[in-house]
């Protein structure tokens, strides 16, 4: 019979120094286990597979060392040996999923009226605690407010907001953050260094990334991706077996959108629609941020600004329940739109030929309206993707053709405009805003909105608040009607003061 291990199991850790990505923690009770200063009910919560349960092992082992309390147990006694191997008499372990009744908790209660077996404190580690019924929690109050001086009580959850407050009350809590991605790699590539496996460096990132700070998860991936692998973890294999883009891929899609490719980037979103398309777009927004600390020619802050967007509209529409092959396209497509917003080139070369020609006529034809007249050098204009708007200069020509009169913007014009962008989001601001005033640059509004549409519309306010600046311009304050106050200043320049619509 094999007596392989799971690397979960194998290399979980047993010392507060061996645990992965939690140092607050750590320090916090190797500190209260040196200093003597300890509680009689701890609470360890957060993500799944961030060491909760493996720090209540570790605590309740460094109770019971042969050698005193210590945050460094001997790990050579009987008794630590015994904790390693989950056969301690005085740590008593429970299964809240499975064992959540009243009944279940009166039984342990029980067995606190007697003292330890052998050490010190007689420990209960319960997992999985926010399972536990209401009459459960409510029969444990009383021994948990006052247990004997042997007792020691330790929860874990992952849903702390399901405990009782009176129970949160009597417990010390101790948060685990998720797992940073670096932490995780290193830890990866420890592991496979012990177990003398190839690995490329690459498909751990993808693995470190896909686990989403879960070092159990991402221990349970990597196994999978050694036997997909045929014994190595490999770029090509590893993506493969997840479901998301080799990075090569997307380097060939990114490298398709920038040439403006359009038909050989949408065959290749064709070509790809079979994979997960969150995973895709999660990949790309990687990709992405990679491009932002590590700058390759044609990437500048502009592109990659404008490519997050998009990138991250697209995932929201894939909530909604939009097909996947659809949004795909649909990103590709504002991607190569957002490289050329004006149409720069075209309305350039039209430009210099009007400037030539010195007609009236030719001024006319130019896009956008756009006049010869008012540009005193058209050859001197960046032809750049994201050129700056050309600006009149001070000593512009006279002329006698009339300018025409600028469009004042209405509400509905702003309505048209939001459903453009998005027509879910436009659709319920259309039902739930009503339309006050618009004079002096300030647009006032009275909201109606409630429940799910009032959570979208705060969600969303960025949005909103984008294409209202484009409608009447960029020093345009909202106000609600019934707050005499803007919502936003006139220029937004922080995420912070984007505050929701109710």
């Amino acid at each position: 019979m094999s007596d392989h291990k799971v690397f979960a199991l194998k290399y979980r850790p047993k010392t507060f120094g061996e645990l992965i990505g939690q140092e607050a923690v750590s320090r916090t009770l190797s500190l209260a286990l040196e200093n003597g200063k300890l509680s009689h009910a701890y609470l360890f919560s957060g993500l799944r597979g961030s060491g909760k349960t493996s720090s209540a092992r570790i605590f309740a082992k460094s109770l019971l060392c042969e050698k005193g309390i210590t945050s460094a147990p001997c790990e050579v006694c009987e008794s630590c040996r015994q904790a390693n191997e989950g056969r301690h008499v005085d740590i008593i372990e429970m299964d809240a999923a499975s064992n959540r009744k009243i009944d279940d908790v009166r039984d342990m209660i029980e067995q606190t009226r007697y003292a330890p077996a052998f050490g010190l404190f007689k420990i209960f580690i319960i997992d999985e605690a926010h399972m536990l019924t209401e009459p459960a929690f409510n029969a444990l109050l009383k021994t948990l407010e006052e247990p004997p001086s042997y007792i020691k009580f330790l929860f874990a959850t992952t849903d702390p907001t399901k405990l009782p407050a009176t129970i949160l009350s009597r417990t010390q809590h101790f948060r685990f953050k998720k797992i940073a991605t670096a932490d995780v790699l290193t830890h990866l590539k420890h592991i496979l260094a012990q177990e003398g496996i190839n690995y490329d460096e690459k498909a751990l990132e993808i693995l470190a990334r896909t686990g989403g700070g879960s070092l159990r998860d991402t221990l349970t991936l990597l196994e999978q991706a050694i036997v997909y692998g045929k014994g190595e973890v490999e770029l090509g294999a590893t993506a493969e077996m997840l479901g998301v883009l080799d990075p090569k891929e997307i380097d060939e899609f990114f490298a398709l959108v920038l040439s403006q490719n359009r038909d050989h980037a949408l065959e290749f979103v064709q070509r790809v629609v079979g994979d997960d398309p969150e995973m895709i777009i999660d990949e790309m927004i990687v990709f992405l941020t990679e491009r932002l600390y590590k700058p390759l020619a044609g990437w500048t802050p502009v592109v990659i600004e404008r490519f997050f967007k998009i990138a991250a509209e697209m995932k929201s529409l894939l909530h909604f329940g939009a097909e996947g092959s659809f949004v795909l396209a649909l990103m590709t497509l504002k991607m190569i739109e957002a490289l050329r917003p004006e149409a720069i080139d075209e309305m350039i070369q039209k430009l210099e030929t009007s400037l030539g020609a010195g007609s009236a006529a030719s001024v006319s034809s130019l896009p956008n309206g756009l006049s010869a007249l008012n540009v005193p050098n058209a050859a001197t204009v960046s032809r750049a993707p994201f050129a700056q708007p050309i600006t009149p200069a001070a000593n512009t020509i006279n002329t006698a053709a009339p300018k025409p009169a600028a469009k004042t913007p209405t509400f509905d014009d702003l309505l048209r405009a939001l459903a453009s962008r998005n027509a879910a989001l436009g659709g319920i601001f259309k039902r739930t805003v009503e339309f006050v005033s618009y004079e002096n640059n300030e647009l006032k509004w009275i909201s109606n909105a409630e429940g799910e549409e009032s959570d979208r519309l705060r969600q969303d306010y960025k949005i909103i608040l984008e294409v209202v600046r484009e409608v009447f311009g960029a020093s345009t304050r909202v106000v609600k009607a019934n707050a005499d106050k803007p919502v936003v200043p006139p220029i937004l320049e922080t995420a912070e003061v984007l505050k929701a619509i109710e």
